[in-house]
C-alpha cells in the first residue's frame, strides 16, 4: 500500500425533508447573502426552491437565485453567476441540483473569491486557486460525487474544450441528502448515474502500485451494491431504499475513500469521455459507459491480477481457464450489466459516430489535457487515446 491523506470536512446531513436545515447550516457556515444556484425549473415547479428560500428568509439570509445550469456546464453560466454574485456581494454559493449544478456552483464560488483573475485559468491549469467562497449542496442527482469532492469540470462552450480542476478550497462545507429528491429522474438519469458513481470507484480500483485489502473490500463492496440498486430502480424507480444506497454511494465514490492506499487512481476513462461530452454533449455517465469496455480491453493485460480480481469478487465470474480469460469474462459481464440497466457499450449505443478527423481531434485534445498521457493500469499517450475511440466505434469491438 501507500500512504495517503484523507480529507472529507463536509457535512452531510441524510435523510427525508433534510433540506429545511438550509439556512441554518448556511448560516453556521458564514453565510449571510447566499446565491441559489440551480438548474432546470422542475426544481422551482416541485416547490424545492421555495422551500429552501423558506429556510433561508427563516434564518435572516439575503438570497438572490440563478438558473438554467445545463449538463456539461458551460462557462457562459458561471461566469454569469460569478457577476450577478458581484453585484449582490454574494458571500455564500448553495448549489441545489446534481453534479453540474454544483460543478458550477464551485466554479462561480472560485471566481466570486478571487475578482482579479478568469477563473478558466483554473481550468486550463494556467494557474492555483487562492480561494473559494463556502459552498452548499442540497442534492437532488446522485451520480457525480461532486457534494464531497474536491473536483469540478466545465465546458467553454464556445471552443468545446471540457475540463476539470480540482482543489480542496472548493469541497462543500454541507451536504443535504434527501433520497426522496431523486424520485422524480428519469429512468435513464438515474441509471447514467450509477453508471457515474460506479466509474469513480472503478477509476480507483484499476491502478499499479498500491492497494490495501480493506479499500479493495469497500470498493468492492459499494459496486455490488449500486448494481442490484441499479438494477432495482430500472424495474421499480420509486423504491427509496434503493434512491438511498445509491445516493450514499454517490458521496463515497467520488470522496477519496476508496483511493485510499492506492497510487492515485487511473481516470482515463474520465478524461476520454470528458472530450465526447465536449465534442457532442453526451450525458456523462452513459458516455463513461460506452468507453469502458473499450478502454478496458486496452488495458487490461497491463493490470492483469486487479481484472482478475474484479471479475472475481465484482462480477462473481466463477474461477477457471487462464488469468485473461477471466479478466475478459469479467469484462463482458460488466457490458452485459449496462445493457441490463439501458446503458450504451459503444458509441453507436450513444448515439454518435465520430469521423476518423473527430476522433484524432478528441486524442489530441485529450492528451492536451492530460499533459500528454493518462493512466494507471496502462499510461496512454495520444495515439492509445485515439485506438481506444476506434475501438468503441461497433466496428473496433474485439
Amino acid at each position: 500500500m501507500f500512504g495517503f491523506e484523507y480529507y472529507t470536512p463536509t457535512k452531510v446531513v441524510f435523510g427525508k425533508g433534510v433540506e429545511s436545515q438550509a439556512g441554518e447550516l448556511a448560516k453556521s457556515f458564514g453565510g449571510s447573502r447566499v446565491l441559489i444556484h440551480y438548474g432546470a425549473q422542475s426544481a422551482v415547479r416541485s416547490g424545492l426552491i421555495g422551500r429552501l428560500e423558506k429556510a433561508l428568509d427563516g434564518a435572516g439570509i439575503f438570497h438572490v437565485k440563478l438558473g438554467g445550469v445545463v449538463p456539461n456546464p458551460h462557462l457562459s453560466k458561471i461566469r454569469e453567476g460569478i457577476q450577478l454574485g458581484r453585484e449582490h456581494g454574494v458571500d455564500f454559493v448553495l448549489a441545489v441540483g446534481g453534479g453540474s449544478v454544483i460543478d458550477s456552483a464551485k466554479a462561480i464560488a472560485y471566481g466570486l473569491a478571487d475578482a482579479g483573475h478568469d477563473v478558466w485559468d483554473l481550468f486550463a491549469h494556467t494557474r492555483k486557486a487562492s480561494a473559494c467562497l463556502p459552498i452548499g449542496v442540497v442534492l437532488t442527482i446522485a451520480a457525480a460525487g461532486s457534494e464531497m469532492s474536491n473536483s469540478c469540470v466545465v465546458t467553454d462552450e464556445k471552443t468545446g474544450k471540457k475540463r476539470s480542476y480540482g482543489d480542496n478550497l472548493s469541497r462543500p462545507k454541507f451536504a443535504l441528502m434527501d433520497p426522496g429528491l431523486t424520485l422524480t429522474l428519469p429512468d435513464y438519469q438515474t441509471e447514467s448515474g450509477c453508471a457515474d458513481i460506479m466509474m469513480h470507484t472503478m477509476e480507483r480500483y484499476f491502478t499499479n502500485g498500491g492497494n490495501m485489502e480493506l479499500t479493495d473490500a469497500l470498493a468492492e463492496g459499494l459496486l455490488r451494491t449500486v448494481m442490484k440498486c441499479a438494477k432495482t430502480l430500472h424495474k421499480d424507480p420509486q423504491n427509496y431504499g434503493a434512491r438511498a444506497e445509491v445516493m450514499w454511494a454517490g458521496a463515497l465514490s467520488h470522496n477519496g475513500l476508496t483511493g485510499c492506499g492506492s497510487s492515485g487512481g487511473d481516470f482515463a476513462t474520465h478524461s476520454l469521455e470528458h472530450e465526447l461530452g465536449g465534442m457532442f454533449d453526451v450525458t456523462h455517465g452513459a458516455g463513461l459507459a460506452a468507453i469502458w469496455g473499450s478502454w478496458a480491453r486496452y488495458v487490461y493485460k497491463g493490470c492483469l491480477p486487479r481484472f482478475v480480481k474484479f471479475a472475481q469478487n465484482v462480477m462473481e465470474v466463477e474461477p477457471g481457464g487462464t488469468e485473461e480469460e477471466t479478466a475478459l469474462k469479467g469484462i463482458a459481464a460488466m457490458e452485459s450489466f449496462y445493457r441490463s440497466i439501458g446503458m450504451p457499450t459503444n458509441l453507436e449505443e450513444l448515439g454518435i459516430a465520430p469521423t476518423e478527423g473527430q476522433i484524432l481531434e478528441m486524442a489530441a485534445s485529450c492528451a492536451e489535457a492530460t499533459g500528454g498521457k493518462r493512466g494507471s493500469a496502462k499510461v496512454l499517450y495520444q495515439e492509445d487515446m485515439a485506438a481506444i475511440y476506434r475501438m468503441a466505434q461497433p466496428h473496433g469491438k474485439q
